[in-house]
C-alpha cells in the first residue's frame, strides 16, 4: 500500500471556532507582525481569534494553561491555541533557556491537554532574522503558526476528539 500526502490550506473553513492568541511583546513591531499574520490565518478559517499578551516567552505556556481551564469552566472553551514571541539570541546563555523551555512547554501542554497547538515563537540569532520570519510579505511565521493549530484543529474533529 502507497501512503499519500495531502497538504491542503484551503481545507474546510472553521467557523465558530475559538482560538487562543498568546504573544509575548518583548519585540513590539516584531509581535505586531506575527499577530498580523496569525489573526488573518484565523479569519480566513471563519474562526475567531482572542488575543492576551504577556511580557515574554517563557509566560506563554502556563497563560494558554490558565486561559484554557478558564474558558473550559466557563462552557467556552478554546479550540486551539497559537502562540506568538521572538527570542534573539544575547551574550548570556537566557536565550537557550527561553527558548527551550518555552518550547518544551508547549509541546508538553499540547499533548496533556489534546490541544491543537501552534508555536510561532522565533527563536533567531539577529534581529534581522527574526523579521525575515515575522514580516507576513516573506516567510510569515504567525500566519504558519496559526494554520499548523487549524490544520491539527481539523485532524482532531475528523476523529471526533475536540470541540
Amino acid at each position: 500500500m502507497v501512503a499519500t500526502h495531502r497538504h491542503d490550506r484551503t481545507a474546510e473553513p472553521l467557523p465558530g471556532a475559538r482560538i487562543l492568541v498568546v504573544e509575548a511583546r518583548y519585540y513590539d513591531g516584531i509581535a505586531d507582525e506575527l499577530l498580523a499574520g496569525a489573526t488573518a490565518a484565523i479569519a480566513a478559517a471563519g474562526a475567531e481569534a482572542e488575543v492576551v499578551t504577556v511580557d515574554g516567552a517563557l509566560e506563554i505556556p502556563s497563560t494558554i494553561a490558565i486561559a484554557c481551564e478558564g474558558a473550559a469552566a466557563s462552557g467556552r472553551p478554546f479550540a486551539a491555541a497559537v502562540a506568538l514571541g521572538c527570542v534573539i539570541r544575547g551574550e548570556t546563555g537566557h536565550y537557550d533557556i527561553v527558548a527551550g523551555e518555552s518550547a518544551r512547554a508547549l509541546m508538553d501542554l499540547s499533548v496533556a491537554r489534546r490541544l491543537p497547538l501552534g508555536n510561532g515563537i522565533l527563536t533567531v540569532e539577529t534581529e534581522d532574522q527574526a523579521w525575515a520570519r515575522a514580516r507576513v510579505a516573506e516567510m510569515n511565521k504567525g500566519g504558519g503558526a496559526a494554520e499548523a493549530a487549524l490544520g491539527v484543529l481539523r485532524i482532531a474533529r475528523r476523529f471526533g476528539a475536540t470541540a
